[in-house]
């Protein structure tokens, strides 16, 4: 009896030093890394007649492709969030950071196992002997303290990788629909072009009878008949390279969508070549708008985390355990209490030398977080790039969109003038030919600026971030990587 209150003293002992020292944690207190932002962008400025005021709900709503009032595209872009197989991808990876967590949390409570066996044993040939039955049965409970927060620390890290999966999961969605309606707005511009070509190819056929008729009274060379028709050709031929254009958008929008190219199919529909305005913000919101800088950060603090964990080997592992166990030769004699053995123990392991390899560790932790630190404040500061980039290329489109709509109008009425000045003979055809070409050239460079205009602001609405918002990185700055970071961030 007093051996059996000597051992529960000493249990008692062991659990209360133990719980005493888990509030302790050797890994240092994590705080986002400063990065370079301005109050404003560079080319705001110059943006600014190009981006009116326009209600943000359906950027802030992460339906940032509803900007452009395309029905068509709203119901790409909602097939791609279900079916994309690279977004797949990043929604089970995020499954998979989640359920680590879970692993790691549960190493921080105790594990308990029952264990149960039965034997029948005798001698091989002897008439005296009975076989005999042997049961046993053990309930068995082991618990590490989380003494020195290595565990805490463990995970803190496998949450910081499971928010970065899940920024990477926006930005696999933010791309894959980034990368929809540049190839849906290049296949509408594709449309455009080959209606263009159509009332083209109408026009050269005129023209190339018109001068057969002429050729045929004999006011006209031979050679005018054959400009018209090499014109009228290339023409044609222009138009097939443009078909042939379009079907790769198809395939590749069937790509995204996650079916084969023949089973899918788009049919052709006028073009709307809407341009909306994209509410900037400041930059510093850029931390939680775009996922990659959110995904980077969250893998500065785990790295933080790690350097704890590889700091927490100075220090000795405890262990505790206790069992309760019973044998016996019949079943129901193993639950009485003659037969029952129990058991607590203690354990504590220390290594007293390694030859640094600990210490090497650890300065492998701290590099890696330093990487981090380096890879995360590159890519805020390629993300500020991207936007000021697209901010200029807009207004540099714009401002282009609007000389060249004064150039296609000038050169139609070009070819019109000079078609009527051959047909009253002051002219000769080289001239017209010259001048639908140009004429031509100039539709088509004013369709090819309006598509760009539309897939230059979906660049910037991606280096914008999308609507997605990275919530837990608000506040980061005096957040400690011992407390859990909220995931409430929203993906849409």
């Amino acid at each position: 009896m007093n051996a059996l209150l000597s051992t529960s003293r000493f249990s008692l002992s062991a659990l209360a030093l133990a719980a005493a020292l888990a509030g302790c944690a050797v890994g240092p207190r994590y705080v986002q890394p400063t990065t370079a932002a301005s109050i404003d962008w560079k080319e705001q400025k110059t943006a600014e007649g190009w981006l009116p005021a326009a209600p943000a709900d359906a950027l802030d709503r992460g339906e940032w492709w509803k900007l452009f009032a395309d029905p068509t595209l709203d119901d790409l872009a909602g097939r791609v969030q279900v079916s994309n197989q690279n977004i797949a991808a990043a929604v089970a990876n995020y499954t998979q950071a989640q359920a680590l967590v879970r692993g790691e949390r549960a190493a921080l409570f105790p594990s308990v196992s029952l264990d149960g066996s039965g034997k029948r044993s005798g001698t091989v040939g002897s008439s005296t002997s009975s076989p005999t039955n042997t049961f046993s049965a053990t309930l068995g409970a082991s618990w590490t303290p989380d003494v020195w927060g290595r565990l805490r620390e463990a995970v803190s890290s496998a949450q910081a990788n499971a928010q970065a999966s899940e920024a990477d999961l926006a930005a696999a969605r933010l791309s894959a629909i980034g990368d929809l309606a540049t190839s849906y707005f290049s296949l509408r511009e594709a449309d455009a072009e080959i209606v263009l070509l159509d009332e083209t190819i109408q026009g050269y056929q005129r023209a190339f009878e018109i001068t057969g008729n002429r050729y045929a009274a004999g006011i006209a060379a031979q050679t005018d008949v054959l400009q018209a028709q090499t014109q009228l050709v290339n023409a044609k031929a222009d138009r097939v390279g443009l078909q042939r254009t379009r079907s790769t958008y198809e395939h590749a929008i069937a790509m995204l969508l996650g079916v084969a190219p023949a089973d899918f199919s788009l049919p052709a529909a006028q073009w709307t070549p809407m341009v909306p305005g994209v509410p900037l913000g400041v930059p510093s919101t850029l931390l939680q708008r775009r996922p990659d800088i959110a995904a980077a950060e969250r893998s500065v603090a785990a790295a933080n985390a790690q350097i704890g964990i590889a700091r927490a080997a100075y220090f000795p592992n405890i262990g505790l355990t206790a069992s309760v166990g019973s044998s016996a030769s019949r079943v129901k004699d193993l639950f009485g209490s003659a037969n029952t053995l129990w058991g607590l123990g203690l354990s504590v392991a220390q290594v007293i030398f390694d030859a640094g390899a600990i210490a090497a560790n650890v300065d492998s932790a701290k590099a890696g977080y330093e990487s981090s630190v380096a890879r995360y404040r590159q890519t805020v500061l390629t993300a500020f790039q991207a936007v000021e980039d697209q901010l200029t290329a807009s207004a540099t489109l714009a401002q282009q969109e609007g000389l060249r709509r004064e150039a296609s109008v000038a050169a139609d009425k070009t070819e019109q003038q000079l078609l009527n000045r051959y047909r009253a003979a002051q002219v000769s055809y080289t001239d017209v030919v010259t001048a639908q070409a140009a004429a031509l050239s100039a539709r088509r460079t004013l369709v090819q600026l309006q598509v760009n205009r539309q897939n230059t602001a979906v660049a910037l609405i991606q280096a914008m971030g999308g609507g997605w918002q990275a919530g837990w990185m608000e506040g980061n700055a005096k957040a400690d990587t011992a407390a859990p970071h909220p995931a409430a961030s929203r993906t849409q």
